[in-house]
């Protein structure tokens, strides 16, 4: 949390305030901004940074009351906490030496303006400062730019100070007097579109400062999204300095409309009102142990495999589709545990182990479960992973562990091994007997985790058993990363969540929120700092989308954005600050599991009609068989063979329609899958009111970008060798931030392999 050091009040609905910030202050440059959380349920909100003290360590926002997040905002007093405050983030601006600069401000505009200003002056320019608003009350900061500016021209609305008029006469009069080499525009978007306007008719280079809606402001949500030149860029990461000459200003001031109608009514919200740990260790886990050979000669191999596979219990279809965080799965009961662990013939070469990236010791725990031995089989799993009631639900056992099974060479299914591995873990979280592994001797060397998603967790968690003081450093304000922000409660509750990652705390690993590697702090602070060993487990959150026309009308969003509106930030509690779109008819755009949760969602959210549209066939989806089972069930429909080629919008800039383009399977690549090509013709447009796009995230580049001899792989990823090293020998890396996406339990062997070769590296 954050102090508010003092709070100035600038005008009726316009506040200044310093805020206690020691890391953002360092590192914070001309043009960076934070993202600021007010409340629990608070709404996560960009601001530019206007000053910063690094002595002090402070750095001044001023804010205006225009929604319910601001106003949530400038109602705290000085000495009063801000939840979150995330930071530095976005570009510095550009500056150098351009010759004669105009900068125009206004309203709150001027704030941002200031730094960049002052830099100009620093840096040789002539500067001619315009400042604008409605009124005298609204101009801010005016000695503060006099006193870095050459000149300073005011502009108001109602001639009540300066000069009466606007914005652009303030720089049309300068640009005929004199020659301009350069502009900058920073203010309210309708201002920016029409300065840019004036300035490219005098073909006068022109950069604005875009502040968009945005979500995680990390590069993750594509909230922010806009075209400049054409082209698709994120305002968190690409800006938020664009060209001005180049942004598509009236599709953008479309996208920032686009919760007005929800904004004003949760604006009514601001109205008045009317476990301990289980010491005991039993015996040993190795197969020759004598219960393990005497559960093995209580039944005979045939027995055991004539015992039909156990079912999951479930929610009814219909009532679970409209119940957004009640699991879908319900586990088994201790009865079915008991019988599907006895279908486990204990294999002397067990090949289930060579499908579990973690290698966790699957008959060991299996065993366990047989004997009635709940709690130790929680602990057997506890050896390897650090997440066991995490990966019992959303790891895809079916391609993993259990496609090893011997009970599939032998025509049967394959044991339950997820629904096991589930079952141990709730079994222990629910009786609070929770037990923490042993852990080495501390050794006093410290190492830092990039991230806490499931790589990042993985590998904290190996590496505090082996005596590391271990400190993982998270973006959001939640620590779990894809685990809280991307899968939906229905199918991952973020108890659970919670339960393994206090677990990990127990262990001794310290978690920082908040703080953005590359940004906040630097990896050679870190090292700095004393940091050994860091690990990058950043993710791959930035959003792919497909690129074609209408695809940034509004109520187009990626996964990423729509699945964090509702599960990190809770958009969609009546009690949440976090609006999000409740659409009818709802097109989810892909076929892995990510576009299964969106779907879900939707349908969860009242949809009407919620459509998968995928390019491919079904038996060529990426996502869980148990996913689309589930789907199917709760009313989902399925489009397949179709790609979206064209999205229509209405007069108010909301998609309307969807243009799709009927595929057919062509012959198979070089890896046997068969590619869609289109049917010529074969053309078909739907209504929709809403679409979500899950198509594949990238690498985000925040932290590779950051540090510097860092090699990459072609899409941006981290290059590591066969032991998660990086090109860097005190820098490791994994997760999605390597593999470009992967499954939960991928990116946890990454974390254990990293662990154990840093660790052996570090021991010399």
């Amino acid at each position: 949390m954050n102090k508010i050091i003092s709070k100035e009040h600038f005008s009726e609905k316009v506040f200044k305030l310093v805020i206690e910030a020691p890391l953002i202050a360092k590192s914070r440059k001309a043009g960076h901004f934070v993202i600021v959380r007010v409340g629990e349920k608070g709404e996560r909100m960009p601001l530019t940074i206007a000053e910063a003290d690094p002595v002090k360590g402070t750095i001044t926002l001023v804010v205006q009351e225009v929604g319910l997040s601001s106003t949530r905002l400038c109602e705290l007093n000085e000495g009063d906490y801000i939840t979150d405050v995330v930071g530095p983030l976005g570009k510095a601006t550009h500056i150098e030496n351009f010759g004669t600069v105009v900068c125009a401000g206004g309203g709150v505009g001027v704030a941002p303006m200031l730094p960049i200003v002052q830099a100009l002056k620093a840096a040789g320019n002539r500067v001619i400062t315009v400042l604008a608003g409605r009124s005298k009350e609204l101009i801010i900061l005016e000695k503060e730019m006099r006193e870095s500016s050459d000149e300073v021209i005011i502009m108001t609305d109602d001639g009540s100070y300066g000069k009466k008029g606007l914005v652009t006469e303030g720089i049309e009069e300068v640009i005929k007097r004199e020659k301009v080499d350069k502009c900058f525009a920073i203010g309210p978007a309708i201002m920016m579109k029409f300065v840019c306007l004036l300035t490219k008719k005098y073909e006068i280079p022109t950069d604005v400062s875009l502040n968009t809606i945005m979500v995680d402001g990390t590069g993750m949500c594509g909230a922010c999204r806009i075209t400049v030149g054409g082209k698709t860029k994120f305002v968190c990461v690409d800006g938020p300095e664009f060209d001005g000459h180049q942004v598509d200003f009236d599709e953008m001031l479309k996208r920032m409309g686009a919760f007005k109608d929800i904004e004003r009514e949760e604006i009514h919200k601001l109205d008045p009102v009317k476990p301990d740990t289980c010491e005991a260790v039993k015996a040993a886990d190795d197969r020759n142990a004598t219960w393990r050979a005497d559960l093995r000669k209580a039944m005979k191999p045939k027995e055991r495999t004539a015992i039909p596979r156990v079912k999951m219990n479930e929610l009814d279809p219909e009532y679970r589709s409209h119940s957004r965080k009640e699991e879908v799965n319900l586990g088994l009961n201790e009865e079915q545990a008991l019988t599907e662990a006895k279908r486990c013939l204990d294999c002397a070469n067990p090949s289930c182990m060579e499908g579990c990236p973690v290698g966790i010791n699957i008959p060991g725990f299996i065993k366990n479960i047989e004997r009635g031995e709940f709690l130790e089989a929680a602990r057997v799993l506890k050896q390897t992973s650090a997440l066991p009631a995490v990966c019992g639900r959303v790891c895809p056992q079916e391609k993993q562990c259990e496609s090893k099974c011997i009970h599939l060479k032998m025509g049967h299914e394959a044991v339950a091994i997820g629904y096991l591995e589930r079952f141990a873990a709730d079994y222990e979280r629910e009786s609070g007997q929770i037990s923490v592994p042993e852990i080495a001797e501390k050794n006093g060397v410290k190492v830092a985790v990039v991230g806490s998603g499931p790589a990042g967790l993985s590998f904290a968690g190996d590496m505090a058993k082996l005596g590391y003081e271990v400190t993982v450093f998270e973006a959001l304000h939640e620590i779990g990363g894809v685990l809280k922000y991307g899968i939906p409660e229905f199918r991952l509750p973020n108890k659970i969540v919670d339960v393994e990652i206090e677990n990990l705390s127990k262990m001794g690993v310290q978690f920082v929120k908040d703080c953005i590697i590359g940004k906040t702090i630097s990896v050679d602070e870190l090292e700095q700092e004393g940091y050994k060993g860091i690990f990058v487990a950043s993710g791959a959150g930035l959003p792919n989308f497909m690129n074609i026309p209408g695809e940034n009308s509004i109520n187009i969003m990626s996964s990423n954005e729509y699945l964090t509106r509702v599960n990190l930030m809770d958009a969609a509690s009546e009690d949440s600050d976090t609006p999000v779109t409740f659409g009818k008819r709802v097109a989810v755009i892909g076929g892995g599991n990510t576009a299964m949760d969106s779907v879900r969602t939707a349908r969860r959210l009242g949809a009407e009609k919620a459509m998968i549209i995928y390019r491919r066939s079904e038996a060529e989806m990426p996502a869980r068989l148990e996913e689309v089972k589930h789907a199917k069930e709760e009313g989902v429909e399925f489009l397949t063979l179709h790609n979206p080629i064209e999205y229509i919008a209405d007069e108010k800039g909301r998609v309307k329609q969807v243009v799709l383009q009927k595929m057919e399977l062509g012959e198979p690549d070089a890896s046997g899958r068969r590619s869609p090509v289109p049917i010529p013709g074969a053309v078909e447009t739907i209504d929709i009111d809403m679409a979500i796009v899950s198509v594949g995230v990238s690498p985000n580049p925040i932290v590779p970008h950051s540090i510097p001899g860092l090699e990459l792989g072609r899409k941006g990823t981290i290059a590591v060798n066969e032991n998660m090293q990086s090109s860097i020998p005190t820098i490791y890396a994994g997760g999605d931030i390597v593999r470009g996406g992967a499954t939960v339990i991928l990116a946890m062997g990454d974390g254990r392999r990293a662990a154990a070769a840093m660790d052996k590296q570090l021991r010399g």
